[in-house]
């Protein structure tokens, strides 16, 4: 009497993706690779000993001098008020623009060369113009980060509705969905991926317009510790509000990923973590 033992299959996992009880041992490689940059920074500065990059301890120090005294968190706190109102009008008014140019042809050709025309243009151009508007205050600020995120959200937003695959729609046609529901229930979820990559690559904009509005129109928040700072030549100081400015586009990007994924939730397992991963 012969008897037979189960081979338990093995989970197939795509390459590069971690599975998902592992997901976890995934940070191990980004804790790896800022500790060897962390390392390597502060041995070469020490052997290249050159005034504008001081050790990462010393940036560490001035870091924490900055912070004690309240000039980080008060120029944090301006800079945070900024940046939400700026990425807020981005946020409403490029999706809004975004569908109305993807659902609308005649809409798309109206307004297609402004968009891809501002877009292509460098947002500090217009620093003078809202100054000149605006006045010394947050307004020209936040018209500056307006301009640093809203055209790249407008234009992933167009492009996510017009990638839409023509099965989905021809499916929901095949159903008798009218046009309202064909847009709110097949076109916009399917869209709302690369949406959201929009809205991600966006938020990184507004940060980057945050700094440099700050810098170029009113010495206020962060931008201002940094013009400060360079005129003191003090490097240290300069690369601390850099740390600063990296953590907050970090995080601010972490919160879009979130909401992301509860967005997207609907999504298979496999093609959600790819999207984490990438």
């Amino acid at each position: 009497m012969s008897t037979t033992t189960a081979v338990k299959p093995r989970r197939f996992h795509p390459p590069g993706l971690a599975p998902l009880g592992r997901i976890g041992g995934s940070i191990a490689p980004t804790v790896l690779s800022l500790g060897a940059g962390a390392i390597l920074w502060e041995v070469g500065a020490r052997i290249w000993n050159v005034r504008f990059l001081p050790p990462l301890s010393d940036v560490l120090v001035r870091l924490a001098e900055l912070t004690a005294d309240g000039l980080i968190v008060v120029s944090l706190r301006n800079s945070l008020i900024n940046l939400a109102l700026g990425f807020g009008i981005s946020l409403v008014f490029g999706i809004g623009i975004g569908l109305l140019m993807g659902a609308y042809r005649k809409v798309e050709m109206a307004l297609d060369w402004w968009v891809y025309g501002l877009d292509t243009a460098p947002g500090l151009v217009f620093a003078p113009i809202f100054f000149a508007i605006f006045g010394l205050g947050p307004e020209p600020i936040i018209a500056i980060i307006v301009m640093y995120a809203i055209f790249t959200i407008i234009v992933n937003t167009v492009a996510a509705i017009r990638t839409v695959p023509a099965p989905l729609i021809e499916m929901g046609r095949s159903y008798c969905a009218s046009d309202r529901q064909l847009f709110f229930r097949i076109i916009l979820p399917a869209a709302t991926p690369l949406i959201m990559a929009g809205v991600r690559i966006g938020m990184g904009k507004a940060v980057k317009g945050m700094v440099n509005g700050e810098m170029f129109i009113a010495a206020v928040g962060l931008g201002a510790v940094i013009i400060n700072a360079g005129r003191r030549f003090d490097s240290a100081a300069i690369l601390a509000v850099l740390f600063v400015t990296i953590i907050v586009a970090t995080v601010s990007v972490k919160i879009v990923q979130l909401v992301d994924a509860r967005l997207t939730g609907w999504l298979p397992a496999t093609q959600r973590r790819r999207r984490a991963n990438g």
